[in-house]
């Protein structure tokens, strides 16, 4: 509880009920200023006037400005302007950036290095909104992932996969190929 915490209201319960059952001081770096925001800025029903979450980050301005034209990207920055929501995203993200060992920030760290503390938290805050979009209206709780895979991994994965679908579209057995059946 810091000095800025609001006095006299249980902030924990009333985002909980206000989000119908979400938690979402769940997510590392989401800070009572972030609900607080959320909730004043959008309404009980503000989720609900965007079909995706890419409408929602774009309505932020946290999603890029692709500027297409035959077909080669020209442009693909984020655009100019802000509300108080991305102000708190991007606060949000900042603090992210400060933690260590978890998911968002290892995400932040990676965007981090290739293109710069502020591409990071902007990248991070429009990862960020897209978490609190499909948790609110899909109404699933967060649950980061607990081991980040590899691109190394990520390919053995994908080479098994393919090799179980080969198996199985030519209809082959285990001991024509010569794989020890237990």
């Amino acid at each position: 509880m810091t000095k800025n915490t609001v006095r006299g209201i249980d902030l924990n319960q009333a985002s909980y009920q206000y989000f119908g059952g979400i938690d979402l001081l769940k997510i590392e770096g989401v800070s009572y200023a972030t609900i607080l925001t959320i909730m004043s800025e959008l309404g009980p029903e503000g989720f609900s006037s965007f079909e995706t979450a890419k409408q929602f980050t774009s309505w932020m301005r946290l999603a890029p400005n692709n500027k297409i034209s035959g077909g080669r990207i020209l442009s693909h920055k984020v655009p100019k302007g802000s509300n108080r929501l991305k102000k708190a995203f991007r606060q949000a993200a900042n603090a992210i950036g400060n933690l260590k060992d978890t998911h968002l920030s290892d995400f932040f760290r990676r965007v981090s290095y290739r293109k710069g503390h502020q591409a990071a938290v902007s990248a991070t805050a429009r990862k960020l909104a897209v978490i609190v979009w499909n948790m609110v209206t899909k109404k699933v709780q967060y649950s980061p992932p607990v081991e980040y895979m590899f691109l190394d991994e990520k390919r053995k994965l994908k080479l098994v996969q393919r090799i179980r679908k080969n198996i199985i579209k030519f209809d082959i057995q285990p001991n024509e190929i010569g794989f020890a059946t237990t």
